[in-house]
């Protein structure tokens, strides 16, 4: 487990305190200070900051500094798509306010409650024993399909995205991401830039896609193996379900770059799903009888992950990233990319 830590304002990252605190106070009922600000470490995109004031614990996100990517750091969207799940059997933190003018710290930026929880940044949750590790496996199962249960137009998200050709919008803007950050010339990221387009199979129905579904962007409850919160909506849209089991399920096929990741690991001692029991599990509460083409929502998250880590990276040779730890995946993009062109090969 990663304990959450917390660390005085980044120097990149310093903004009007008091300018917020002014802002907090007109647009949040009950809200009373005083309040200290310190920031949280990791979290590679939008920089997120604990509030503690009088009346309680709030958490604030917000874009980064610097010039951002086209259509990146949209934290009024993902303001919107918590707000709208509120109510859902969705487990997401309680939206307090969102600021669209950066006149008031410099960025857009929202206010959240702060939620008690773990948060656990291995795969292998090496602290827990084999019945929480799979309990906490099969939520993660359970909450995805319970947010591609939903309707988007019921929870006023039917423009949340734009209807059809999910796959060649997503495939295309990875690429304009990743051209647009790029540092050196990787091979298998060429390859899957020509290679995706011409293979992407029948989409399926349209649902909320959470675009970065995994065990770091989630809180588990403070004594219990139970989800209680998903968090970093930042990739959020419409679209369709199987690029977000493709995404949590990558982890299986090869290196993570954060940890050692599911690949290679003694699954079942661990108490861990494999990949077709998690597959079975999400498909039995997604009333899914099967999953054509699976190795493709693989792929192609694998290349979407490259795509999205040489980004951070960027920032970080930039220095306006939201953590110190940017600069050590100096690899990382052509080390998930040739996994990715690995599989691709295995077809």
């Amino acid at each position: 487990m990663s304990d959450v830590q917390l660390t005085p304002v980044r120097d990149a990252h310093k903004f009007d305190e008091a300018a917020l605190v002014k802002f907090l106070d007109a647009n949040i009922e009950g809200y009373r200070g005083p309040a200290t600000i310190r920031q949280f470490e990791g979290g590679q995109s939008n920089p997120t900051f604990l509030l503690e004031a009088a009346s309680g614990r709030y958490v604030v996100r917000k874009q980064p500094p610097g010039e951002l990517l086209p259509s990146a750091h949209q934290v009024d969207r993902e303001y919107r798509v918590m707000k709208g799940l509120d109510g859902t059997e969705v487990p997401v933190p309680k939206m307090y306010c969102l600021c669209e003018d950066p006149a008031v710290i410099g960025t857009k930026f929202y206010v959240m409650e702060m939620v008690e929880g773990r948060l656990f940044t291995e795969t292998l949750l090496p602290s827990l024993t084999p019945v929480e590790r799979g309990a906490i496996y099969s939520q993660l199962a359970h909450v995805l399909a319970t947010l591609h249960d939903v309707d988007p137009e019921a929870v006023g998200l039917g423009e949340f995205g734009r209807p059809g050709n999910y796959y060649e919008r997503q495939i295309n803007r990875w690429t304009k991401q990743y051209l647009a950050s790029q540092t050196e010339n990787i091979e298998a990221m060429t390859k899957l830039m020509e290679w995706l387009p011409g293979n992407i199979p029948e989409p399926g129905k349209t649902v909320i896609v959470h675009g970065d579904y995994r065990l770091g962007n989630t809180l588990i409850h403070p004594t219990e193996p139970k989800l209680v919160a998903l968090i970093d909506w930042e990739l959020s849209t419409l679209g369709d379900g199987l690029a977000d089991l493709g995404y949590v399920c990558q982890d299986y096929h090869g290196d993570s770059y954060t940890d050692e990741g599911l690949a290679g690991a003694d699954l079942e001692k661990l108490g861990i799903p494999s990949e077709e029991q998690f597959l079975a599990e999400y498909r039995q509460h997604a009333g899914l009888d099967r999953i054509d083409n699976w190795l493709f929502y693989v792929i192609y998250n694998m290349f979407r992950s490259a795509g999205i880590i040489q980004g951070v990276y960027k920032r970080g040779l930039d220095g306006n990233a939201s953590s110190d730890k940017a600069l050590e995946y100096k690899d990382a993009a052509r080390i998930r990319s040739e996994r990715a062109w690995s599989l691709v090969e295995q077809l």
